[in-house]
This record gives structure tokens, C-alpha cells and sequence, in this order.
């Protein structure tokens, strides 16, 4: 944080330097008229909020789609040369299309509300040597504020008084542990935000102790407004779904224009009427494009959200659905997302023996383990039991339980010994019952250490210590060493080298130590008090990984996906969570910090990114770096993250996914997915859904692609093949295979129903077994386009056959064309069960999706109604045929799929 008036950072001054440059008193604070003055021209303390889009706008917008636009024009055709049946459907279907994607874009989200939401509503400001309760709005730079526990900071602040002072941080910076504070200047003008310790920040809350602060920013100058302005200032990119859309789109509109215009211009030439020459083209029109491509993909995208939300999975935009199922890396945060933001007991070393614990959280639950990994009971152990008994006196944190759910009210480290004695059944209630504590000395960050005068059930006056190994150690004369007290030199490289192996594992270190007192004793002060002690043994405690997270990244790498850790905690820690989690297989593996980060441009951040796969002590525009870098090399990107530090790059990722349970409001409404159960394994899950659903939309493209292929290369055939007669007035007049409102319902129905029912198909064998399919990858690789412009002219050839035979047979144009339409639909039926695969129908099952059975046997049994049905026949504008011509067209309408498919399966031709 820099004072506007001056270079030099605020944390680097001292008070008065800082009070002086504000104009401010760190006694009494600024006066009433001056604060108004400095409201007036500096504005609120509050987060600038952006100007949302009108619902109007918003619905306009989602009629910018390119395939609408082509239907409208039909639409606006249609109307002109009197179809006004087929003015009206189509004009629905652009209004249905519309609909659906503006209702899903107006549940867009508000990140920019969630930051003001954090904001402090009130807080206690001086003013004139006075305290007023105001409005933290409200407040001005200059401001001398009161921070106490249990209240959110509201605005930046420099520390003028710090008395036992701890602060929350990690929303905003990743670090694990509330971090205390001091008043002292500090002499790098290089700290990064989470080493700033004589700074307080807005929107961070207090845990312990109180202070009092001059506010030197507000607003959109604080580090939350900075961050603000960065989720501003980031677009969102269009997910790879969107990409694959609209090039898609684009190929389609040129296809549909090219063919359009090829079939005008002959029929010109050829002597066409304008109105035929136009209901042949709205006709070409509409069977080029997949009327029910945006309406059947964003209904898949629906039920497989919905898929995924039962599996504790809620996706906020429907297009992250499947782009979890491109993801190549995820970048994960640390506290909170691969660790259980929960600090345990791990090891216990205690005068030569080391003792291992496991368990989950703050529950107490876990079982001890000796040096051979053999379960023991801990109460065997008296030294182990004495200081687990010393350990839960010497503590001010209490486990609380409610609802079967255990949490501690006070210090995450105290937590940790306090559930680890309670793993053996010790607390400090059973311990009271015969013991009492006469006296506390509290932590003091002078001291490092914390101790209590406990009288035992013999009425022994006993000094139970705790903290800081160094100073602990260096207090000690004597140790406890195999049940037997020996002078603390004769085992003191033991005692160190237990330190420094719980160091090397990244594990923070307590250690605790106990002097029997005299009732002259107890007139010393804690620090005459706290010498002549006898070591009981130290701690190793971390903030563990979670264990269903460490079995999801080696899912991960089974998927050929790479995980990235990226957090604000330190290297060492980073570096051991991410080998234990199999992130990493070397132990020394390395790491890239921020201050290496500041120190690298991009290019040379884009040549290191891929080989890097643990960043430390990041900021939130580190982490924009390194997914922007991770991009650079086409990478399809999953940010995860719980705090408002995380909020820019879960925007700035191809997919942000934020934790439902301890994840930040800002976080959860700056991510497109949101995990309900903080489980990291979750994302496993969410992947394979998203590969399924791409997989299922690509199944549902080649059929209705398939089909227009079909629908185009019926009507070219009636062209090149001239199926034609001639008017009264001896003009050429084309007999089209099929009527426009044929093709819509061929489009919409006998392909739109079943194609629901692909979007819940259970996913094929080797989902989970292929690597992640490239962000710049078509729809239509691996042979697709091949597959739906073969199998589309087979069948449109055989639609236009059974039209060209009715005609040959001096059938009615009417009951050609209902010939070809029951051709055509029942075609597709039996298509859409090889569709569903990428291998053959031969090789799956088609009983295996009871739902897609359904709806085929549905479909076909309504587009036979609208062929018997009279108000269907004006609709449509089909007509009764007989039904040995129905079984006719039903049989023939297998035979392209069943043969191509054999054809396939027994020469193993990839591309048919």
C-alpha cells in the first residue's frame, strides 16, 4: 500500500511519518469538519460499482446469433410470398432460441456486489479524541479506527497500536494462519501484501487481541479495490464450447448462402418464378441449418448441470458444464482446496520416541502410531500422556461441537494440540476436575511462548509451558528422555534434530516444557518463572491435504491432466503438501516464488510455466500471470479457489471453480463453478461429466448435421436431376422433395426429442482413459465431418428415390413428398442409434439408454400422426398414405445405417 503523496510505502514509515503525510493525529484522530472536507472530495469508502445491462439490451443481444439471423430473414421471406404458416414457425423458433440463452446470461454474476457485501457496515472511528460508532462508508484517509476481535477491517490501515493482534488474511493473500501484527517500520519496500505485518487491510477479519489503525486507503485504493479493479478490468474468455459454436455457425451461414445462392441462380437461368425461386431458397435455407442446434445444447448442458449438482457440482454458466471436460491443467489453490484449512498433530517426538497421528479435521477421532506405523493406545505411554495433559492446560482454544460438526473458537495451532489430546481422550474439563489453574500467562509475540500454574491432585504447584522451540529450548535444563529426566546437554542434538526434521517436512513446530514451583515461586513474574525447564517433546503440525484430494490428482494425471499448485503460503510448505499429494514426485522439486515472478517478464514466465508446477507467496496479479501464461501455450485452464485474492484469475481462467462451504462470497460469484462440498475430488467428477456431455453434444451435432445434409442433398437432387414441370403460364416450376415446414419438423422433432435423450447417455468406456482433446479441436475431427457427409447423401439420395418412384408412379406431389418426409425421419431414427457411439452400433448396447428408446419410439409416433392426423396435414402439409408404402419407407430408411455400419465395423474404416 503507497500513500498517495509520497513513493515510499506506508509499512516502510514510521507512525508520525505516516500521520504527517495525512494530515492526521494517531491520538485523536482528524477533526469532524475535516473528515466531511475529505468525504466530499474523495468520495465513499466503497467498492465503484459497474452499470448493469438492461433485461431489454440483454434479450437483443441473444438475437445477434448468427443462425437466428439467417432464420429471420427466412422468416421475413416467408411472410412476403404469403407462407405465413412458415413465417410463424419459424419466427418461434428464433423467439424459443432467444429465450432460453437470455434467461440463462440474466443470471449472470455479480462479483462486483459480493466485494461491497464483505465490506464493514460500521466501525468505531476517533475523531476530535472522541469514538463514534459510523458508517465505514463513511470513513477517509487520515481516519484513526479501532480494530478489536470479531470485527472486519474497513479500509487499509497502518497499525499505530497492536496488543496480542491477529489478523485473518486468508482471503486475501492464501496464508493459512492469522498473521500477527506489530507497529514496527519494515525495511524492504519489496514485501509482498502477506509479509506487510504492520498493515491491516479491509475486508480481513480480526481473530485475537485489539489495536488501533490510521486508514491510509479507501474504497478502490485499497488491495480489495485493486483486486476490484482487476476483475473489471478482466473479459472473460469464450469458453471452448462457444469457440467451437460459433465457427461452426460460420461454416454453416457460408454453406447455407453458397447452396442458396448456386440453387437461385439455376433456377434463374433455368426460368424459375421469384416465388418459387424463394420458397426454394427458404426451404435450402432451413434444411442447412439446425434450427434446434442452440435450444437441444443448452437443454443437454441443462440436465447435465443437473448431473453434476447431485454430485455436489453447481455450475453457475451452463457453457462451464463442458468446458471442465477440456480442462488440461487446473490451478488449484492450497489452504482451504487441497489442504482442509484445518491445522493437525501429524508427529510427536517425545524424549527419543516419535509418535505419528491421523484423523480428519477437528474431529477427535484418529488413532496413534509408534515409529514402525503399529497402532498403539497413547495412555500406555505416560510420557505422551503427560504432555498431552500439559498441552490441553497450557491452552486458551476450546473444541466445540454442534451437530456432529466439531470447530474450535481460538488459534488454529492451539486447535491442533487441543484435538490432538483429545484423540486420547484428554481435555482440559476431565483434567479440571482434579487440577486447577491458578494462573495464565498469555502469548506475548515477545516471549513466543504461553504458560500456566496448574496445582496437580496432590496439591503440587506445577508451570506448564509452551511455544516457540528456540525459545523454549533455550529455557531448558533438563529433558525428559526414555521416562527418565536427564540433564537437557546430554540429549539436546536429539531435541534439535527432531526441529529440524518436522522443518524439512514443512511441519510447524510447539514445543513443551514443565518446572515444579514452590510457593516461593509464585511470586516471581512469568519470566523468572519461565527458566530451570524440563523438556517434554515437540510438535509437528500442518494444515494436512485432504485425502479424497490426493486420490483426485492422481485421477488427474490418469486423465492427462496437470495439476498446478498456486499459493500464497511459503515455498517449503508448498513444496511438501504438493509431494505428499503426488503433484509432484521429487521431494526438492522446484518452485517458483513471487518475488522470482516479479522479477520475470512474461516471455520468460511463458518458457518456464510448463515445467513449474508449485508457485509460493503469489499475489492475485501472480496468479493472473500464470493463467494468462498457461493459456499462451493453448492450455484449456481451471482456476480453483477459495478467497478474494483468487477472485481475478477465477474470471481470467476458461473455467473458475470456487469452494461452496469456506469459499469467500467474491469467489463463489467470480467462478462459473462452485463445489457444494469443498471436495476437490469433486472436480473428478465434474471432469467426467464434462467430457460426457461434449462427447453427447457432438453425438447430437453429427445427428442433426447428418440430417441437413440429408434435407439439402434431397432438394439438390430434385435440381440437378430436374424433377420439374411446367406452370400454366409455361414457367418452370422445380418439385421439391420436401416442404419447408417438413424439414422444420424434421429438424425440431424426429431430431430434437431423441437428441434430448442423448444429452443424458451415460458416458462410453474410455471417457476417463483420453487425454484432454486440444481448445483449438473441431467438432468434426476424428473423422466426423466425413461420417455426416456420407451418411447425409446416402440417405438424402434414398429420400430423393422414394420421392422421384411416387412421382414416376403418377403420384400426387403431396403424397411424394409425405413418402420422402417419412424417409427421411425414419432414417434418421435408426442413425441416431451408430450416432450415439463413435465406434459402430454394433459395439454398444442400444438398450442400455431407456430414455433415447422412449423418444425415438415418441418421435416416430408423432411424425405418423401428422401425417394421418387432418390439422397435422394442414401444417405440414402431408398426407395420407398407404400403409404398405409406410412399412415400405420404414424398412428402407435401415438399410443405410445397418449397412454402412457393417461395412464399417468389418473393415475397420475409422472414417465411414
Amino acid at each position: 500500500m503507497t500513500n498517495p503523496d509520497s513513493k515510499q510505502p506506508v509499512f516502510t514509515q514510521d507512525i508520525r511519518a505516516v500521520a504527517q503525510q495525512l494530515s492526521s493525529d494517531p491520538e485523536h484522530g482528524l477533526t469532524q469538519a475535516e473528515a466531511e472536507r475529505r468525504l466530499a472530495e474523495i468520495g465513499p469508502n466503497q467498492l465503484s460499482q459497474a452499470k448493469n445491462v438492461s433485461p431489454i439490451l440483454l434479450f437483443l443481444k441473444q438475437l445477434k446469433n448468427p443462425l437466428l439471423i439467417v432464420l429471420f430473414f427466412g422468416s421475413v421471406l416467408s411472410f412476403y410470398i404469403e407462407h405465413y404458416i412458415d413465417a410463424i414457425a419459424i419466427m418461434a423458433i428464433i423467439l424459443i432460441n432467444a429465450t432460453i440463452s437470455f434467461v440463462q446470461e440474466f443470471k449472470a454474476q455479480r462479483s462486483m456486489d459480493a466485494l461491497r457485501d464483505m465490506a464493514a457496515p460500521k466501525c468505531w472511528v476517533k475523531r476530535e479524541g472522541e469514538w463514534h460508532n459510523i458508517a465505514a462508508a463513511e470513513l477517509v484517509p487520515g481516519d484513526l479506527i479501532k480494530l478489536e476481535t470479531g470485527t472486519i477491517t474497513p479500509a487499509d490501515a497502518r497499525l499505530v497500536e497492536s496488543v496480542q493482534l491477529q489478523i485473518d488474511e486468508s482471503a486475501l493473500t492464501g496464508e493459512s494462519d492469522p498473521v500477527r501484527k506489530k507497529i514496527d517500520p519494515l525495511n524492504d519496500e519489496n514485501l509482498i501484501l502477506a509479509d506487510q505485518i504492520n498493515m491491516a487491510f479491509m475486508s480481513t477479519a480480526v481473530t485475537h487481541g485489539y489495536g488501533t489503525a490510521i486508514v491510509t486507503g479507501t474504497g478502490m485504493k485499497t488491495e480489495v479495490g485493486h483486486i476490484a479493479e482487476l476483475m473489471a478490468s478482466t473479459e472473460q474468455r469464450l469458453t471452448p464450447l462457444q469457440l467451437r459454436i460459433k465457427n461452426m455457425s460460420h461454416i454453416l451461414i457460408w454453406a447455407a448462402l453458397i447452396i442458396v445462392s448456386f440453387i437461385l441462380a439455376l433456377g434463374f437461368f433455368q426460368g424459375m418464378t421469384f416465388i418459387d425461386m424463394s420458397s426454394t431458397g427458404i426451404s435450402l435455407a432451413v434444411a442447412a441449418i439446425p434450427e434446434g442446434l442452440p435450444t437441444v445444447v443448452t437443454i443437454v448442458l441443462t440436465l447435465g448441470a443437473y448431473q453434476m449438482m447431485r454430485s455436489n457440482a453447481l455450475a453457475k454458466h451452463l457453457t462451464s458444464v463442458e468446458t471442465l471436460g477440456s480442462t488440461s491443467v487446473i490451478c488449484s489453490d492450497k489452504t482451504g482446496t487441497l489442504t482442509q484449512n484445518k491445522m493437525q498433530v501429524k508427529q510427536i517426538w517425545v524424549g527419543g520416541k516419535q509418535f505419528y497421528l491421523d484423523g480428519l479435521g477437528y474431529e477427535p477421532k484418529g488413532q496413534f502410531f509408534d515409529h514402525n506405523q503399529q497402532v498403539i493406545d497413547p495412555n500406555r505411554d505416560q510420557q505422551l500422556t503427560n504432555m498431552l495433559s500439559m498441552s490441553a492446560l497450557c491452552s486458551d482454544t476450546r473444541l466445540v461441537e454442534k451437530d456432529g460438526h466439531y470447530t474450535i473458537h481460538g488459534l488454529p495451532t492451539e486447535g491442533a494440540i487441543v484435538v490432538a489430546a483429545a484423540k486420547a481422550g484428554i481435555t482440559k474439563e476431565k483434567l479440571l476436575a482434579d487440577q486447577d489453574i491458578a494462573h495464565s500467562f498469555p502469548f506475548d509475540s515477545s516471549r513466543k511462548m504461553m504458560s500456566v500454574i496448574v496445582y496437580d491432585q496432590n496439591n503440587q504447584a506445577w508451570l506448564y509451558v509452551k511455544g516457540a522451540p528456540d525459545v523454549v529450548m533455550s529455557r531448558c535444563d533438563y529433558i525428559m528422555f526414555d521416562d527418565e529426566k536427564h540433564a537437557f546437554s546430554k540429549h539436546e542434538t536429539q531435541a534439535q534434530q527432531a526441529v529440524a526434521d518436522f522443518a524439512h517436512q514443512a511441519l510447524r513446530t510447539l514445543a513443551v516444557a514443565c518446572r515444579p514451583l514452590t510457593e516461593a515461586d509464585l511470586e516471581n513474574p512469568d519470566i523468572a518463572l519461565e527458566t530451570e525447564l524440563t523438556l517434554m517433546g515437540i510438535y509437528g503440525i500442518i494444515d494436512p491435504p485432504r485425502p479424497e484430494a490426493t486420490i483426485a490428482v492422481k485421477e488427474c494425471h490418469s486423465a492427462g491432466i496437470g495439476v498446478v499448485m498456486i499459493t500464497g503460503d511459503h515455498a517449503e510448505t508448498a513444496r511438501a503438501i504438493a509431494y505428499q499429494m503426488g503433484i509432484v514426485k521429487q521431494a526438492d522439486a522446484p518452485v517458483i516464488t513471487g518475488a522470482q515472478l516479479n522479477a520475470m517478464d512474461d516471455s520468460q514466465l511463458f518458457d518456464q510455466v510448463k515445467d513449474v508446477r508449485i508457485f509460493a507467496r503469489v499475489t492475485p496479479e501472480h496468479k493472473l500471470r500464470i493463467v494468462r501464461a498457461l493459456q499462451a501455450h493453448g492450455e484449456v485452464v481451471a482456476m480453483t479457489g477459495d478467497g478474494v485474492n483468487d477472485a481475478p484469475a477465477l474470471r481470467t481462467a476458461d473455467i473458475g471453480v470456487a469452494m461452496g462451504l469456506s469459499g469467500t462470497g467474491v469467489a463463489k460469484e467470480s467462478a462459473d463453478l462452485i463445489l457444494l462440498d469443498d471436495n476437490f475430488a469433486t472436480i473428478v467428477t465434474a471432469v467426467r461429466e464434462g467430457r460426457r456431455i461434449y462427447d453427447n453434444i457432438r453425438k447430437f451435432i453429427r445427428q442433426a448435421l447428418t440430417a441437413n445434409v440429408s434435407e439439402v442433398s434431397a432438394l439438390l437432387f430434385a435440381f440437378m436431376l430436374i424433377s420439374s414441370t411446367f406452370d400454366d403460364a409455361g414457367n418452370l416450376v422445380v418439385l421439391l422433395t420436401l416442404a419447408p415446414l417438413m424439414i422444420l419438423w424434421v429438424n425440431l422433432v424426429s431430431d430434437g426429442i431423441p437428441a434430448l435423450a442423448l444429452g443424458i447417455d451415460g458416458a462410453e468406456s474410455d471417457v476417463m482413459k483420453r487425454k484432454p482433446r486440444p481448445s483449438n479441436e473441431s467438432f468434426f475431427a476424428n473423422h466426423l465431418s466425413h461420417r455426416i457427409v456420407i451418411r447425409g447423401l446416402v440417405l438424402g439420395a434414398l429420400t430423393y428415390g422414394v420421392f422421384k418412384y411416387a412421382i414416376d408412379q403418377g403420384f400426387s406431389l403431396e403424397y411424394a413428398q409425405t413418402l420422402a418426409f417419412m424417409t427421411l425421419i425414419f432414417g434418421q431414427l435408426f442413425h441416431i442409434f451408430d450416432a450415439r457411439t463413435f465406434t459402430t452400433l454394433y459395439d454398444r448396447n442400444p438398450f442400455s439408454n431407456v430414455a433415447l428408446l422412449w423418444a425415438v419410439a415418441g418421435s416416430g409416433a408423432l411424425s405418423i400422426a401428422m401425417v394421418y392426423w387432418p390439422y397435422g396435414q394442414l401444417v405440414l402439409g402431408t398426407t395420407s398414405v398407404g400403409i404398405e408404402h409406410l412399412l415400405m419407407v420404414i424398412a428402407l430408411s435401415a438399410l443405410p445405417t445397418l449397412i454402412l455400419s457393417g461395412i464399417k465395423k468389418a473393415g475397420q474404416v475409422r472414417w465411414l
